[in-house]
């Protein structure tokens, strides 16, 4: 939503999922699946959701499992272990390319930095993120300085947060900001991530299409949809 990583997940799912799925035999991945399983969720929930749909059945194996080539078929396949390799895909387009903010993102972060809360203090502002490499991203982009919390991957494992669809990490992020759900707003361009935010009776849920599309959102619980965050300069 703030940084077209979704292109970047996007290219390393499909690589980790053809790669997989042709070793078995299986029909290629679509990007259909992206949406309908993977966007928004803890990566091994994504990777188990996508296979279930698919009626494969792997063991769930070991945080740290096999990182290995994905096409060396002596390598244990598990749910984290093709997790994981996505995750490493991942983090190898991100330093090879980089990655710079939305246009409209930019400015909306801008112009909420000169614009004071109703107490007369700086509106405060948190990211929340089913990725491990959500502070990376951030860092990468230039804007890790605007955000006085991240909820990511990393600290809901650390805290045994579940993931969205569950709210309990939208919930985390604003009870760090200190702020209670009713006066927040939430900002997500993926289902799981509307449907997290709705279950959590936050103030407003607004749905970024990036591709989930307009109604998918809806169905989820944003109770409007925008294309890109500069609208809301509108």
């Amino acid at each position: 939503m703030l940084t077209p990583t979704v292109d970047l997940h996007r290219r390393a799912w499909a690589e980790t999922f053809d790669r997989f799925f042709a070793l078995r035999g299986e029909p290629r991945y679509a990007e259909a699946e992206y949406f309908a399983s993977l966007d928004g969720r803890p990566r091994f929930d994504g990777v188990a959701t996508l296979l279930r749909a698919r009626g494969i059945e792997l063991p769930w194996g070991d945080p740290d499992d096999d990182t290995g080539a994905i096409d060396d078929s002596s390598a244990a396949t598990t749910v984290t272990g093709l997790g994981n390799r996505k995750n490493r895909m991942f983090a190898e387009i991100l330093r090879r390319d980089g990655i710079a903010p939305y246009a409209g993102s930019l400015r909306l972060l801008d112009a909420l930095a000169e614009t004071d809360g109703p107490d007369g203090a700086p509106i405060p502002l948190g990211v929340v993120s089913s990725s491990r490499n959500a502070a990376e991203v951030l860092r990468s982009a230039g804007i890790a300085d605007r955000f006085g919390v991240v909820v990511d991957g990393t600290v809901a494992a650390r805290d045994g947060l579940p993931g969205k669809p569950d709210p309990a990490t939208f919930l985390a992020a604003a009870g760090a900001l200190g702020i209670e759900p009713a006066d927040v707003a939430v900002f997500e361009d993926a289902e799981s991530g509307v449907a997290a935010a709705a279950a959590g009776r936050f103030g407003l849920v607004v749905g970024v299409d990036r591709g989930a599309g307009a109604d998918a959102l809806v169905a989820s619980g944003a109770q409007t949809v925008i294309a890109d965050l500069e609208e809301l300069l509108a």
